[in-house]
């Protein structure tokens, strides 16, 4: 190439930099520590998922009695292509003479039938004849004796990334009662469908439950493995103890890679939209709007009979359903928004709950209090939207937790973050 175009190229591209640099210092925007475009995630790819590397944790199960917490998300995969057939953890193990002696089931259950919130009941494994152990209801942590003949415990259950979603509850009293009676956890990690950006209200620990049970952001950005050893990294077990951990990472998998799952991880959670919208919609569970539960599209739409049907033109009627037996204003015509077609988000987005709000009869409760301050991990949002905060305003009061908790969480991380 003669120098002079270098020359004129290496000009231009001077030229270009400032001019951007001018432009983006005209409308500083509040940014997250890890704020990412979604143009920038990768195309789909199919990791090689924890369950899947059996050469890394066969030997470990070798000679012991066995416990698993699992449901229908824990797959080994027959194939690259995830959505080509796999075969169940606790079938795979049987097939290859591991003795299980106990499944440990969370919330759904484990074959995931149950309600959101509905307990789970003891029982037996019809196909498999093995007991099933609830850590969902009353129960959210084993005992010592339903430990007992176990000398192991795996845990692979499909995490979406949101603080409120439960499944990183039952992993935390897991760990704790493994910690408590001495025996080893073996965690095979799985992709977090929501694992590219960090965003939302960080919990205050006076408002610590099941809906959330430490100090993280509402979407934490982590896999189930990164997270278990944050928790215990961070010693946040009972009286600071730690399990004798052990994560069976994925291979070939980033904080930037788009997954689809082959399978639902609770039953409203149908598809890639709705558990990319569940961060944002999550939230109206503790509203008096409707999130689809009841309808086809779980989580992807959003309604109330009172919203004004001018404003929220999407009409629907929750009916009871696989997951939803009493929907939120079941056989009720709710006017709303269809959300079906919103584009991948990389952020929380208040818009809907705030446009939701300020349009809904005052006369009318809006929100469930209690539950919402679970939900959001703070009394402070439900305040900041009371007061006609705008999304902006709220987004900047997150930044200073989000960016502590983005150190923080640089220790336990296993995989690149692009």
């Amino acid at each position: 190439m003669p120098y002079y175009w270098i020359k004129s190229t290496l000009f231009l591209l001077v030229i270009l930099v400032f001019s951007c640099q001018g432009q983006a210092n005209l409308k500083p925007t509040p940014q997250t520590p890890e704020t990412v475009k979604t143009d920038s995630l990768k195309s789909v790819v199919n990791p090689l998922v924890g369950a899947n590397r059996l050469e890394l944790y066969e030997p470990l199960l070798k000679g012991k009695r066995i416990g698993v917490v699992c449901n229908p998300s824990s797959l080994i995969f027959h194939t690259n292509d995830h959505q080509a057939g796999a075969t169940h953890l606790v079938d795979s193990l049987l097939s290859r003479k591991h003795k299980l002696v106990k499944v440990y089931s969370p919330e759904h259950g484990f074959r995931g039938t149950a309600d959101a919130g509905e307990e789970v009941a003891d029982g037996m494994d019809k196909k498999t004849g093995l007991p099933l152990i609830s850590v969902y209801g009353k129960n959210k942590k084993p005992t010592p004796e339903q430990l007992e003949g176990v000398d192991l415990l795996i845990f692979d259950i499909q995490d979406v990334g949101v603080r409120f979603y439960t499944y990183i509850s039952t992993l935390h009293y897991l760990m704790e009662a493994a910690a408590e009676a001495a025996l080893p956890v073996i965690v095979l990690d799985r992709p977090n469908p929501n694992g590219h950006y960090i965003d939302g209200p960080t919990l205050l620990p006076e408002h610590q439950s099941f809906l959330g049970m430490h100090p993280v952001p509402l979407v934490h950005g982590m896999t189930i493995g990164e997270y278990a050893q944050m928790i215990n990294g961070e010693q946040w077990l009972k009286n600071g103890i730690q399990a004798d951990l052990t994560v069976i990472p994925m291979e070939g998998y980033t904080h930037q890679s788009r997954y689809s799952l082959p399978v639902r991880p609770s039953p409203n959670l149908p598809n890639d939209q709705a558990i990319n919208l569940y961060p944002s919609l999550g939230l109206l569970e503790g509203t008096t709007l409707n999130a689809g539960r009841g309808t086809d599209f779980q989580f992807q739409v959003f309604g109330a009979p009172e919203l004004p049907v001018e404003e929220f033109p999407f009409d629907y009627t929750p009916e009871p359903n696989f997951g939803a037996k009493y929907p939120k204003h079941q056989g009720s015509l709710c006017h709303g928004k269809d959300l079906r077609k919103v584009p991948f988000l990389a952020e929380v987005d208040l818009g809907w709950i705030i446009e939701a709000y300020q349009a809904f009869p005052k006369d009318q409760t809006f929100f469930n209090t209690e539950n919402f301050t679970l939900h959001a991990g703070t009394p402070r949002l439900q305040e900041q939207i009371e007061a006609g905060l705008t999304m902006e305003d709220i987004r900047q009061s997150w930044q200073p937790a989000l960016e502590a908790y983005a150190i923080q969480r640089k220790a336990y991380l296993l995989y690149p973050l692009n």
